[in-house]
């Protein structure tokens, strides 16, 4: 894996690596950071045979991109990447248990899908989720990808009204009618209005997607596993502005 270096990362000393991860008991540590973050920090029920660990059928098709703080020998932040390849020998992507993705059908063979991104509560700083950046962006552009989809989840500790407001106010962002998704388990919208401010109810993680170019492709689904509203992403890379790419790119270098 490559060495990255902030400015962020000199103040705070800290020796970061991002890369795929290149072994089974990496991607099994990486799977317990995801289990620490989803089951025991947030409250997701996840179905797995092994305790501690958040595992599904998609893992083996997936490859693992990670962040290692390395003085301290812990992976800190973890991105899966099904690749069109994995998605068709696994058959689906894993965002189609939440959506309809009919109208994207003709980007199936370049559309890499994106999920399972966390971080140790330790790292939250925003180091490593500039380095995940990074890499998924080294990696699209490595590979030729031209599509990448996500589900990006919004937390409903409150009922959703966050989550209501968050995509009613996204209308700048919203795909264009041809590569809209319908969700499987719609987010009740009518009975969950609210004034709260949008901007200041968005995540870091959808932030970041909206700066790179990312579009909203229809209304939120509701995961009751994870209690989450989760917003389908597309991200084009033709629409990545070039600036933006480059940033990430020279972390690479």
């Amino acid at each position: 894996m490559t060495q990255l270096h902030s400015s962020e990362q000199r103040r705070s000393r800290l020796k970061l690596h991002v890369g795929l991860a290149a072994s089974a008991s990496e991607i099994l540590e990486a799977q317990k950071l995801r289990y620490r973050v989803f089951a025991e920090e947030l409250g997701a029920r996840l179905a797995t045979r092994t305790p501690g660990v958040d595992r599904d059928h998609y893992d083996p098709y997936c490859e693992h991109l990670i962040v290692r703080d390395e003085e301290q020998g812990r992976i800190v932040g973890t991105y899966r990447i099904l690749s069109p390849e994995a998605a068709r020998s696994v058959g689906s992507y894993y965002s189609e248990s939440e959506f309809d993705l009919t109208r994207l059908a003709h980007l199936r063979p370049r559309t890499v899908e994106v999920g399972r991104s966390c971080i140790d509560p330790d790292y939250r700083s925003g180091a490593v989720i500039t380095l995940l950046w990074a890499g998924l962006t080294r990696y699209m552009l490595a590979n030729g990808h031209d599509y990448l989809i996500g589900c990006a989840s919004i937390g409903m500790n409150d009922g959703g009204y966050n989550a209501a407001a968050i995509y009613n106010g996204l209308s700048e962002q919203l795909a264009p009618l041809e590569y809209r998704v319908f969700p499987r388990c719609p987010l009740p919208l009518a009975q969950l209005s609210s004034n709260a401010d949008t901007e200041a109810c968005l995540p870091p993680l959808l932030k970041g997607y909206f700066r790179a170019g990312a579009w909203v492709c229809g209304e939120p689904a509701w995961d009751p596993d994870f209690n989450t509203a989760d917003l389908l992403l597309l991200l084009p890379m033709s629409r990545i502005n070039e600036r933006y790419a480059r940033h990430f790119v020279e972390r690479q270098n």
